[in-house]
């Protein structure tokens, strides 16, 4: 996987960063979601990499970057921190300005650093969320049933954190499998990533520091923000799929137009939630479209 891409460890906010780097022309980031690393972009990356400078973080708690202590409140994880970091990772290639396509947990990161960076965000492209917020505020049985890590992961320490060290390959096997299209869309050499990283020490700590971040802390960040009428101002496109939970539980589009000042487009795509490996062909078209206008 990534061929021609190079590998590089930036230290950034006092985290050590695990970056890929390949391409050439506009700056790209694409953000990775739970419980994967940057290698779920290994079947539109190349692709990209054709026309842009696409950058490739493992998120902070994720693949081979620095697991930090969680902190008060999970502070170390909070997609505000998390966002900085793009922007450091960033700054350091030498890019101020960029595009972003992201990706679950990623996008959440991405949401967030549209709102804190607005300068820094050309364009974003979001892969199958609505807003965290909205999300917490509009759950249902079904959602809470098709998304019950979500509930899993922000229990008190050490009781998630045992269990899913415990087994963690069986976690990742199970998170994963259970989506609509099961373990067979995902190739041997990403589930080897997947699998090896999420063994990795602390990593299951990091995990439930990221989600309990996400409904904590984040969630107040989120509020200030609706509050204050901070919305997002960069072009916007999102796309779920048609057979996920998100989609099937929330109105994303409208969801993401009451979160955006500026133009905001999106559609579904006939797959499940992991696009990028389960329609990559549709994905890299999307993005290349999107993130050339």
């Amino acid at each position: 996987m990534f061929d021609n891409f190079q590998s590089r460890q930036l230290v950034v906010n006092g985290v050590r960063l695990h970056v890929r780097v390949g391409g050439e022309g506009p700056p790209l980031v694409l953000l990775h979601g739970h419980p994967q690393t940057h290698a779920m972009w290994h079947l539109v990356a190349p692709t990209l990499a054709q026309r842009f400078t696409v950058v490739l973080p493992d998120l902070r708690g994720y693949g081979d970057s620095d697991r930090p202590s969680p902190g008060a409140d999970s502070g170390a994880h909070t997609k505000r921190a998390m966002a900085a970091d793009v922007v450091g990772v960033m700054k350091r290639l030498g890019f101020d300005r960029f595009a972003v396509g992201a990706h679950d947990r990623g996008a959440r990161v991405a949401h967030r650093l549209a709102l804190d960076h607005p300068a820094h965000v050309q364009r974003m492209l979001l892969l199958d969320i609505a807003p965290t917020l909205d999300m917490y505020e509009q759950t249902t049985e079904a959602f809470a049933r098709a998304y019950w890590h979500w509930f899993f992961l922000i229990q008190p320490a050490p009781l998630p954190e045992r269990l899913i060290e415990a087994d963690p390959i069986a976690y990742l096997r199970d998170v994963m499998g259970r989506r609509h299209a099961g373990l067979a869309v995902f190739s041997n050499k990403a589930m080897c990533e997947y699998e090896r990283c999420i063994a990795i020490p602390g990593t299951a700590s990091a995990i439930c520091s990221d989600y309990r971040a996400s409904a904590g802390i984040d969630l107040l960040h989120d509020r200030a923000d609706r509050d204050a009428g901070r919305r997002i101002v960069a072009p916007l496109r999102v796309l779920w799929g048609d057979h996920g939970v998100v989609g099937r539980c929330f109105d994303v589009l409208s969801l993401w137009r009451s979160a955006a000042s500026g133009d905001v487009s999106g559609d579904a795509v006939q797959c499940g939630h992991y696009l990028a490996e389960e329609a990559p062909e549709r994905i890299a078209e999307e993005m290349a479209r999107f993130f050339a206008s």
